[in-house]
């Protein structure tokens, strides 16, 4: 019998599938924006938010444009075009006064040079974590130091007055300022107590000394000093406002740059601002840093006063005086310019160049426009206010806020199985 031949029982192997599983694509997420950019963009939106609203006051504060929305359901276009004329006329006024020409131009230079120097002094003392109010004192005693060796010495060539001058009224706003980061390193008190018991000092020994016959012009009983010599004052380009006090206020602006982001110094003092107990461990040393701190924001202070007395005033160039008013609300102008810089040197100079702008053109808005030179502290408020309350900001324009990115795995899924 022939043999049969044995079956196999084995099944062959399966081949392989050639089916592949979907691939899931992997989900798209957005990138969070810099904080930079989150900055930029809600400081331009109060910027905007801080025009409209004083652009609101300035129709509803017009008689005249008022008197229009009274009828404005029987004729809405009175309303809407005298509300317009009167925006766009004191907003071209204020573009003519501020940027219109060359000289309107330097009358914003100089508008913002002593706002730049004294805004960097309030910025530095934010970055160490200080709230600095003294600016206004500090750039008192600076004024009055520079007022007092400008007219009383005499003789001396530019090369050697004005450099003395500038440097005997920063040494003086330095002096000021590092009382009170003496006594608050020494004791703990508040800066903004000590800073704003300083303001008060600094205006009653300004009003006291502008009455004595020291620092009265010969024959004046009132409290204005003698001119000042032209060697200390600021050279000017002649028929304009540009002076070296602006080239100075961006100098300070560099050094003082260079000092927070490429020095130890700086590092050390952006470190107490943020935590001084973890400064302290690092090796830091607190006290100080809080002394040299509050003495350079008096210093840049002190800076701001003395271009307010040594820059001449009018386009013919008269030379200055010191009198008791003459440094005005420098100070507290200071604090909106570095609240609005962010305590960034870049961004002081800007702000400074916009709150100089809105004070040069005072003149203009009420000559051409008929507004009172009043709104522009409105809109510098205004600004203050909307820079200092960033999450109101985005509520108010609520598409301002960054959007957290989605999970879309299971979305996903789904797409590529269909």
């Amino acid at each position: 019998m022939s043999e049969q031949p044995h079956k196999s029982t084995e099944q062959p192997p399966a081949p392989e599938s050639t089916v592949t599983e979907p691939v899931v694509a992997a989900p798209r997420t957005r990138q969070p924006r810099p904080s930079w950019v989150n900055t930029l963009i809600i400081t331009i939106a109060s910027l905007l938010l801080a025009f409209i609203v004083a652009a609101v006051v300035m129709v509803f504060s017009d008689a005249e444009v008022a008197a229009t929305w009274a009828y404005f359901f029987a004729q809405p276009g009175d309303a809407l075009a005298a509300s317009w004329d009167k925006i766009a006329s004191t907003f071209y006024a204020m573009y003519v006064g501020s940027m219109g020409s060359w000289v309107a131009i330097t009358n914003t230079t100089a508008e913002a040079a002593p706002l730049i120097c004294a805004g960097l002094g309030v910025a530095v003392a934010f970055r160490a974590g200080l709230f600095n109010i003294g600016a206004q004192g500090q750039a008192m005693l600076g004024a009055l130091s520079a007022a007092f060796l400008g007219f009383s010495v005499k003789g001396l060539p530019l090369f050697l007055h004005l450099p003395l001058v500038i440097l005997v009224g920063i040494l003086a706003g330095a002096i000021w300022g590092g009382i009170v980061g003496l006594i608050k390193a020494r004791t703990g008190a508040h800066e903004v107590i000590l800073t704003i018991m300083m303001n008060y000092i600094a205006g009653s020994l300004l009003a006291f000394l502008m009455l004595q016959p020291l620092f009265q012009a010969p024959g004046r009983v009132d409290p204005i000093s003698p001119v000042l010599e032209w060697t200390a004052t600021m050279p000017r380009i002649d028929g304009t406002r540009l002076h070296l006090g602006f080239i100075l206020a961006l100098l300070a602006a560099l050094l003082v740059w260079w000092l927070l982001e490429r020095t130890k110094f700086g590092i050390h003092l952006k470190a107490v601002g943020l935590n001084p107990n973890a400064a302290a461990t690092a090796g830091a040393s607190v006290p100080v840093i809080t002394m040299l701190s509050m003495s350079l924001a008096g210093a840049l202070a002190g800076l701001g006063g003395v271009q307010m007395v040594t820059a001449p005033e009018l386009l013919t160039g008269f030379p200055p005086q010191m009198t008791g008013t003459i440094i005005g609300t420098l100070g507290f102008d200071a604090i909106t310019v570095a609240l609005l810089g962010r305590s960034r040197p870049l961004g002081v100079v800007f702000a400074g160049l916009l709150f100089g702008a809105l004070k040069a053109s005072r003149r203009t808005m009420v000559t051409m426009a008929g507004t009172p030179d009043r709104l522009t502290d409105l809109i510098q408020a205004l600004i203050v206010l909307f820079v200092a309350a960033p999450a109101f900001v985005v509520w108010v324009l609520p598409f301002l806020k960054e959007r957290k990115a989605k999970r879309v795995v299971a979305e996903s899924r789904k797409v590529a199985a269909a």
